[in-house]
């Protein structure tokens, strides 16, 4: 069984060819993008994490270490696709389109950061474990009901494998056929329980084969690995070939969120043992640079360009008019009953002073 899922790469960390099925498919053009997404949503995850330390925005789930998996994943989308994100994945969202502006007000506890842009279809981020699975299925189901070749994508870590909806969503998935890629991050810690403390299987891609779903197992550390893989997903999936499980293996650099103080559950010192050994931005850099395509004036541009847009994005976050504490009894139900009402009028009685 173990056999079956050997981990698909395209690129080691130095940067060569280890699988050339894809060699002839990667232009600068291609690589070139992935870098100033990556390097793009490196940089809005260290500044929002500087934010949190701040007491500007609220607690962060930073990602750092898993930018290929995100970006890989997200850029193989067409614009009609669903993304259903984990509260880790806002990297991959705003690879896909939403606003930076929005990303940070939902850290915030702003209603309005739910909200995505025109037009785009992402969800809001699953906070409960694996929710987002059984959203997911139900949205793919539809477009198929529909005749659509739209196709969706739902993120989620290791942890929520062991949750119920997780099987409940692949089920679903296998037996309606749905046109959804199930995208696992397995970043081997569910908070501070490491993954061969949290299951018996060597693999998360090998769950698949109970539901009968097609599955692989690849470095997501590669965001060409990343992407090709994705793609293969999509396209069975708007072909009308059903699911597919994808487990990227990969890491977070820091903590499970800013509240959180991983030195009490694992060896710190592994992190930076992994970001020598298998950091995605450098491994992405090596490629460029055993190519010739590694320009240090367009990487320096390109690092700009990324911190002055996270920057206007803090700052136009900032001026963004306070908060209505009011809104939060308006969406609980359609029609409001009459306790949440009254609960609303009391807090107006109280601003008001009477």
């Amino acid at each position: 069984m173990i056999e079956e899922f050997q981990l698909v790469q395209v690129l080691n960390q130095q940067g060569e060819f280890v699988h050339e099925e894809y060699e002839k498919e990667i232009s600068e053009e291609l690589t070139r993008n992935f870098y100033r997404h990556m390097m793009r949503i490196r940089t809005f995850d260290r500044k929002a994490v500087s934010l949190q330390r701040q007491g500007r925005i609220g607690t962060y789930a930073p990602y750092e270490g898993q930018e290929a998996s995100q970006v890989g994943s997200a850029l193989a989308l067409k614009g009609n696709d669903w993304l259903f994100p984990s509260y880790r994945d806002h990297g991959a969202t705003m690879t896909f389109g939403h606003s930076l502006l929005h990303i940070l007000l939902f850290w915030k506890g702003r209603n309005e950061g739910c909200v995505p842009p025109e037009g785009k279809k992402i969800f809001t981020p699953g906070i409960p474990i694996a929710t987002q699975l059984p959203h997911a299925v139900g949205a793919a189901y539809a477009e198929k009901r529909r005749g659509t070749k739209n196709a969706a994508i739902v993120y989620f870590g290791d942890g929520a494998t062991s949750e119920g909806d997780f099987h409940e969503g692949l089920n679903l998935a296998s037996v309606w056929e749905a046109p959804v890629v199930f995208f696992n991050q397995n970043n081997q810690y569910a908070i501070s329980v490491p993954v061969n403390k949290q299951m018996k299987t060597k693999t998360i891609a090998q769950k698949a084969l109970a539901y009968d779903i097609p599955s692989v197992r690849i470095d997501g550390n590669d965001v060409f690995a990343v992407y090709f893989e994705t793609l293969k997903a999509l396209k069975r999936a708007r072909n009308g070939d059903g699911p597919t499980l994808i487990e990227a293996v990969t890491w977070r650099y820091g903590a499970h969120t800013t509240a959180d103080d991983p030195t009490k559950y694992r060896d710190q010192l592994e992190s930076e043992t992994r970001r020598k050994d298998s950091d995605p931005v450098d491994r992405l850099t090596n490629f460029m640079e055993k190519q010739g395509w590694l320009d240090e004036e367009w990487v320096t541009s390109v690092k700009e360009e990324c911190a002055k847009e996270v920057d206007l994005a803090v700052e136009e976050l900032e001026a963004y008019p306070p908060a209505d504490p009011s809104v939060i009894f308006d969406y609980v139900f359609a029609t409001p009953t009459w306790t949440i009402q009254e609960q609303k009028e009391k807090l107006l009685e109280h601003r008001r002073g009477e």
